[in-house]
């Protein structure tokens, strides 16, 4: 089997994996003037997206088996065609076998290889925030695809916020909901200061030169060290890097990689999208099963705060899973590794059948 060595920057995580050769098809789909919430305007923007498996409708033209997997901050529809995502949920026998399933993987506005800021128009990119990046996904789905209905919506990180987001927005769409290292509350506290942290750096550095820059600004390098540590598990970290020589190469190399594959502008307005964020007020809105996992040394959502503890007693058929810390979680990007989680999502589908 062919791989290839793609870098996948989630919200606060650069993993660097082999990307497995699955049968994924590919397409893009045109928006044609959209209008933000902004009240920005654009007359094209371009979705691009990836699927697995065939649509199937039942007697009443009701399609069955569509499952939409949404990728966090940074990151693509590519990052779930990995060994350790994909080989665990998609393969014959597995949860979301694809010959059984319909998966869909989109690349979000901002991101991959769907229109961003990168693409050319720098700042003057419409400032996107979530609920303009669910409207584009519903669009996607209903009038791309034809895809009328939803059996799971699973998003990890950003993905998992828009989730809750999904299920507040569009109730009656899917059979279950499952978001992943997220919390369904305003973003602050230490997570809004992160994401300040990492606007700040970049659009405090001169080189940046307020996006019109001829090369990536040095204010990246600070917002990658912000990602690293926020991101990262303890544990994991000193695996891998035992020694001061071995600490210092693997952030070297972590830097350097995340810089070479990111854009400046591009992060900035993919940080400063969750800034109106908070499905907090219309939980009771959400109908559908949901379980919502969080990893217990996730360091952008710290179980310590018990909000989410409160917070699924206001949804109907919820249920929260905190993950223990163990030698196999792997901090915030827990997310991506579903042999650590499945049991929950296998309950969840039972549940929601």
């Amino acid at each position: 089997m062919k791989s290839c060595r793609t870098v996948l920057l989630l919200l606060i995580s650069c993993v660097l994996a082999h990307a497995a050769d699955y049968p994924a098809q590919e397409g893009t789909y045109v928006v044609r003037d959209f209008q933000f919430k902004s009240g920005e305007r654009l007359p094209e923007i371009n979705l691009h997206y990836y699927t697995l498996g065939t649509a199937k409708k039942d007697a009443s033209g009701k399609i069955r088996n569509a499952v939409l997997i949404l990728h966090g901050t940074g990151g693509s529809g590519r990052q779930f065609l990995t060994d350790n995502f994909a080989k665990v949920l998609f393969e014959t026998g597995q949860l979301l076998d694809s010959s059984k399933y319909f998966i869909i993987l989109p690349d979000n506005i901002g991101h991959g290889k769907s229109s961003k800021p990168s693409d050319g128009l720098h700042m003057r990119f419409p400032h996107y925030e979530y609920e303009d990046m669910i409207d584009l996904q519903y669009r996607l789905l209903t009038q791309g695809l034809g895809v009328n209905h939803l059996r799971l919506v699973m998003g990890t990180s950003m993905g998992g916020m828009h989730t809750w987001l999904w299920g507040e927005q569009h109730p009656d769409f899917m059979d279950a909901l499952m978001p992943l290292a997220s919390q369904p509350i305003e973003i602050a506290g230490r997570n809004r200061m992160m994401r300040k942290m990492i606007m700040d750096a970049i659009r405090t550095d001169p080189e940046w030169n307020n996006g019109e820059y001829q090369k990536q600004p040095h204010g990246l390098v600070a917002a990658e060290d912000i990602l690293i540590i926020m991101g990262s598990s303890p544990l994991q970290m000193q695996k891998d890097a035992p020694t001061r020589e071995k600490a210092d190469s693997v952030l070297q190399e972590r830097v350097a990689r995340g810089v070479q594959t990111t854009d400046a502008n591009d992060m900035l307005y993919y940080f400063d999208a969750s800034r109106n964020y908070n499905p907090e007020p219309q939980l009771e809105k959400i109908v559908a099963p949901l379980a919502a996992v969080n990893s217990a040394d996730d360091l952008i959502n710290p179980p310590e705060l018990k909000i989410i503890d409160k917070d699924i007693q206001r949804v109907k058929k919820g249920k929260y899973v905190l993950l223990p810390i163990t030698e196999q979680t792997r901090g915030h990007g827990t997310h991506s590794w579903p042999a650590i989680w499945q049991q929950h999502l296998a309950e969840l589908l039972h549940r929601s059948e």
